[in-house]
C-alpha cells in the first residue's frame, strides 16, 4: 500500500536542537515513518532537498474579533493603547456573528498559508450580546479539521468597570471558552485589579480552564500585577496552566525589583507571551528621549528557563494598522528589539513561535514531528532555523492532519543588468 505523502531529503527538525536530513512518510493523517531513505511509493512525493521540515507555527496571542478593521470607524492617530480601546469601543457596537466570523476565517486561512496551524485568540466579552465570543466559538469548531483554535474570554473593559462584566465573563466560560483572560491594570483601582486576578483563578479552578491574562500592558513601573498572578499560580500550583501576556511594565521596573520578581517567576513557572510588533508600537508613546522599547524582558525570561512564546496580538485593527499574520515577522522583530542576535538566541526566537508556543497552549504532548503524531508539518524554502529568521521565506508546503492544504511557489527573480 502506498503512503499518502512522502517528503524526501528534507532538513527535519525532530526536536528543537536536532536537525537531520530525513524522509518523512504520512498516511491516514499521521506520520508513519521517518528514515534516511524511504523506498515505499506514495501518492504525492515532495522533493524537500535543502528545505526545512518543521512543526507548524503557533500563534500564541491574537484578537481575531478585531482583525481587519483598521480605520473603522476612524484611524488611531495617537498610536496609543488607550485610543485603540476607545476606537474599538465604537466599532464593536456594530459587531455581529457574520462580521466577526468572516474576518476571523479570512485571517486564519491567511495564517495557515504561512504555516500557522495552532492559534490562541482572545474574544472581547464586554458586550451583553457576547457576539464576538459566539462567533469565534463557531469559527473554532468550523476549522477544527485543519486548525486548532483556543478562545480566551477576555474582558476588554475590565471585570469590575461595569456592573454586568463579571456575569458576562462567567457566561462566556460556561458557553465554552477554552481559557480565562483579564486586564487587571485597566481596572479602576489596584484593589480591583488584585480582586480580578483572584476571581480569574477561582473561575479557572471551578471550570477547569487555562488562564491567559493581559498583564501590566503599560509603561507604568508601578503596575505590578505580574507578582499577583505569580503568587496565585504558585499557591494554587497552576503555573503551567497560567500565562501572563505582554508584561511590558517589566521592562520599566528597576533592576533590584526585577531580580526579586524573577525568582518568584521561576518558582511559579508561568508561561509568558510577548507581542513585539505591537508592544514596540504602542508602548513608550509618552516618552521623549531616551525612549523605552516597551517590550518585556524576553531574553532574561528565556535565560532564566521560563517558557516564552510570541504572538501578533493585532493585525490591521485599531491598535495596529499593519501586519500580515506571518509569525516569522514576529520572530524577526524579536531578534532585533530584544537584542537576541547570538546564534542560540536567534534559534530561540524560532522556538518561541513553534515549540514554546505549543507549550503555552498546552499542546506539547502531540506537537513534534514523530512517528504516531498527527501529520502537522510545514516546509520552508530554507535549510535552517537561522535562515528562516533571516530570510522569512514563503512556506512552500503546509500539511495539516495529513492533508496538503497550501502550496506556494516562491517568486523568481532574474538579473537583467550588464
Amino acid at each position: 500500500m502506498a503512503y499518502d505523502i512522502l517528503l524526501q531529503k528534507g532538513n527535519v527538525l525532530l526536536a528543537r536542537d536536532c536537525l537531520t536530513v530525513m524522509d518523512v512518510a504520512i498516511a491516514d493523517s499521521k506520520i508513519v515513518e521517518i528514515a534516511p531513505s524511504i523506498l515505499t511509493e506514495a501518492n504525492l512525493v515532495l522533493d524537500c532537498t535543502a528545505k526545512l521540515i518543521s512543526p507548524p507555527f503557533v500563534e500564541s496571542h491574537i484578537h481575531l474579533d478585531s482583525v481587519l478593521t483598521a480605520g473603522e470607524p476612524r484611524w488611531n492617530q495617537s498610536g496609543t493603547l488607550f485610543e485603540g480601546i476607545e476606537i474599538w469601543g465604537d466599532r464593536k457596537q456594530d459587531l455581529n456573528l457574520e462580521d466577526v466570523k468572516s474576518r476571523a476565517l479570512q485571517m486564519l486561512k491567511q495564517q495557515a498559508m504561512q504555516g500557522v496551524l495552532s492559534v490562541r485568540t482572545h474574544a472581547d466579552v464586554s458586550e451583553p450580546s457576547l457576539s464576538a465570543l459566539q462567533a469565534l466559538l463557531e469559527v473554532r469548531d468550523a476549522v477544527r479539521d485543519w486548525m486548532t483554535v483556543q478562545v480566551v474570554a477576555f474582558p476588554q473593559d475590565g471585570i469590575y468597570r461595569g456592573e454586568r462584566n463579571a456575569a458576562l465573563m462567567e457566561e462566556a466560560i460556561q458557553r465554552g471558552a477554552d481559557a480565562i483572560g483579564g486586564i487587571p491594570h485597566y481596572e479602576m483601582t489596584r484593589e480591583d485589579g488584585v480582586r480580578s486576578v483572584t476571581q480569574i483563578f477561582d473561575w479557572a479552578e471551578k471550570y477547569d480552564r487555562l488562564i491567559d491574562i493581559h498583564c501590566d500592558e503599560i509603561d507604568d513601573e508601578q503596575s505590578r500585577f505580574l507578582e499577583v498572578v505569580a503568587a496565585c499560580a504558585l499557591r494554587r500550583q497552576m503555573g503551567d496552566h497560567v500565562t501572563a501576556s505582554h508584561t511590558t511594565a517589566f521592562g520599566s521596573y528597576n533592576n533590584a525589583y526585577a531580580l526579586k520578581l524573577m525568582g518568584l517567576l521561576q518558582q511559579a513557572k508561568l508561561n509568558f507571551i510577548a507581542n513585539p510588533l505591537i508592544n514596540i508600537t504602542l508602548q513608550g508613546r509618552t516618552d521623549s528621549y531616551p525612549k523605552r522599547r516597551g517590550v518585556t524582558r524576553v531574553k532574561e525570561l528565556w535565560q532564566a528557563g521560563l517558557n516564552v512564546s510570541l504572538g501578533h496580538d493585532c493585525v490591521q485593527d485599531p491598535w495596529y494598522s499593519l501586519g500580515t499574520g506571518n509569525l516569522l515577522d514576529v520572530a524577526h522583530m524579536t531578534a532585533h528589539v530584544c537584542q537576541m542576535t547570538g546564534m542560540a538566541e536567534i534559534d530561540a526566537c524560532y522556538d518561541m513561535v513553534t515549540w514554546y508556543g505549543a507549550r503555552t497552549l498546552n499542546l506539547s504532548d502531540r506537537y513534534s514531528i514523530a512517528v504516531g503524531n498527527l501529520a502537522n508539518v510545514v516546509v520552508l524554502d530554507v535549510d535552517s532555523k537561522y535562515e528562516a529568521i533571516r530570510q522569512r521565506p514563503v512556506v512552500r508546503y503546509v500539511i495539516s492532519r495529513g492533508r496538503l492544504i497550501s502550496q506556494v511557489e516562491p517568486a523568481q527573480g532574474e538579473w537583467l543588468g550588464e
